[in-house]
């Protein structure tokens, strides 16, 4: 008979995306996870068969089902509209002028690292860009109807516009350029809605 786990699986998995987001994959060593977890490698790798790489895709899953919302706010409701988007994009130079902050997001910091090279974490990051992009597209088309922003406005296209900026900002945000430089970005993204 098998031995009862001593920990809790979530708790590992929120300790391990706290490392995979800090450090990245490749820079996160198994002696890594053991020391933030408490958990031992053989524990470990029955708890996630697959081992590291299968840790860190559960990780990804679990930012996006409990990060993500958070950070989406109420731009993910049905009437989010023009304020709401503006709110997220506040939100995200609120939080990269964070010692947090600077971590990025863990999908953007992905989508750098692997990507490319691994198709299951192409398609979360995927699946994740394609989020953003169709509520803030909602947002636009809400905006739009309400008046809110100029007719001439595409939402698809603004919407994949401002969500390149996003990443791009998160990007940039890493670097620690300030907030005045933050805003200046939104600002330029959000100037020709009017």
């Amino acid at each position: 008979m098998a031995r009862p786990r001593e920990f809790d699986p979530d708790e590992v998995l929120d300790r391990s995306m706290r490392e995979f987001w800090e450090r990245g994959y490749r820079e996160t060593s198994v002696d890594d996870l053991v020391g933030a977890t408490g958990v031992r490698p053989g524990s470990l790798y029955n708890a996630f068969p697959g081992g590291k790489r299968r840790l860190f895709l559960e990780a990804l899953a679990r930012y996006s089902a409990l990060v993500v919302p958070e950070k989406l706010g109420a731009l993910e409701q049905r009437g989010a509209g023009l304020a709401e988007l503006r709110a997220y994009f506040d939100g995200l130079v609120r939080d990269l002028t964070t010692a947090e902050g600077r971590m990025g997001c863990l999908m953007v910091n992905s989508a750098m690292e692997l990507a490319a090279e691994d198709s299951e974490v192409g398609a979360l990051v995927r699946d994740h860009m394609s989020r953003l992009e169709r509520n803030a597209e909602r947002a636009l088309r809400n905006a739009k109807r309400r008046g809110e922003i100029s007719k001439r406005i595409d939402p698809r296209a603004k919407a994949s516009q401002l969500m390149a900026t996003g990443m791009g900002l998160m990007v940039v945000g890493k670097t620690g350029p300030g907030r005045k430089v933050l805003e200046t970005i939104v600002d330029s993204a959000f100037a020709d809605l009017g």
